[in-house]
This record gives C-alpha cells, structure tokens and sequence, in this order.
C-alpha cells in the first residue's frame, strides 16, 4: 500500500472513530444526500425478524429495521459509533440492543440470526473468519445481506464515489473476486444491483448452505 493511500486509510480510520460526528454530514455530502436511500436497499431483502448489523454506524439501519417489526441488534468496534446510535435510537423510542466487538468474534449463539446485515463494509467483511462467524450466528435457512457500494453514473461526483470506495478498502475484494470464501464458509452469494435515481446500489444477498444429514 502506497504512503498516500496509507494515509487515506488512516484518515477514514479517525473518521469512523475519532470524528464519528461528522459521518452523516461527510456521508451525506459525497452520496450527494443519497447516503441513508442506498443503506435502506438492505431493508427489503432481509429475512425474518432476528436481524443482526454489523458495523451499525450512526445507527439509521437500526432504527429503520426496528421500525419494521424487525427485532435488530447492532455490533460496532467504534465507541464513538455506538454512542451516536444509542441516542439516534433514544430519540426514536426503539429499543436495540448493541454490543462492542469484532466481527470475527461475535458474542452470541449459534443459529440466533435470521439475517444479518451490513452497509458499506471494509474489506472484513470478505474475511474468511468473519464470513465463518457470520455462517455460525445464522439459522439453517439464515440470509447475509451486504450493501457492498453504489455509483453515481458519470461524471467527477461518480469518480469520486469510486475513489472513496477504493481507498476505504470496500472496492479491494468482491464476490466475483473471491466466490469460494462464500462457498467455504458455507454460504452460496449471488450480486443484486438496485436503482436508486439516477445511481445503481450493488448489494450481495448470500443464503446459508442447509448441510443434509448423512
């Protein structure tokens, strides 16, 4: 990784932490104010009531999935995140449990989930460890759902979005890269696309493998 790009990352780093009370403010300037429309495509693709996010940011997912009759739970690594979620949801009534840790090392049972959801994730989210822990959190006919970027069509504000997504590490590794870590960690993925206005959300929607008894 080039000292530029490294410094990029870092900077999306205290972004995400540090400087968490910018995120929908930055978020909603560089999607042109279509930030939370492209993080919603998830909502109609989840399946069941146990939804469990990953990376919940601001937490707008969480308050759209309570507010469908989901019952959510939110993980987050970032303190500052999960502060700003806990008095989004505050303010929205809606009772969410959240919890602090990393994907790879999630604090719940196995087969607790119906879905579990994430938007615009790093590349952890194509871990091999991370995409197993998700496998064992899932019911037997459990669904992974990812908002994994969006474009805006043509133009500087579309190269941008590109650019942003590429040095933040959400453009480094996709399905198409990598279709056997799905299959190894027992879920089969296929890629979905939406249209938002005039951008195109890309979505990955991965069922759990049902293993047959021998």
């Amino acid at each position: 990784m080039t000292l530029p790009r490294r410094f990029l990352r870092l900077a999306f780093h205290l972004f995400y932490n540090q400087f968490a009370f910018t995120y929908d403010t930055v978020a909603w300037l560089v999607s042109f104010g279509q930030w939370r429309a492209w993080g919603a495509t998830a909502l109609d693709r989840v399946r069941g009531p146990r939804v469990l996010e990953l990376g919940h940011g601001p937490g707008h997912l969480l308050v759209q999935l309570a507010r469908s009759g989901c019952q959510p739970i939110g993980v987050d690594l970032s303190p500052n995140m999960i502060r700003l979620a806990q008095r989004r949801l505050r303010r929205a009534d809606a009772h969410v449990p959240q919890a602090r840790a990393r994907a790879p090392w999630l604090p719940f049972r196995s087969g607790e989930f119906d879905s579990v959801v994430a938007t615009f994730p790093t590349e952890y989210i194509f871990q091999a460890a991370t995409l197993r822990e998700i496998c064992r959190v899932l019911k037997e006919d459990g669904r992974l759902v990812v908002v994994i970027g969006a474009t805006l069509g043509q133009g500087a504000s579309a190269r941008f979005i590109d650019w942003l997504y590429t040095v933040t590490g959400q453009r480094e590794t996709t399905v198409a890269d990598e279709p056997s870590a799905f299959e190894q960690a027992g879920l089969t993925a296929e890629v979905e696309t939406e249209t938002i206005g005039r951008s195109e959300v890309t979505l990955i929607v991965a069922e759990k493998i049902v293993r047959q008894a021998a």
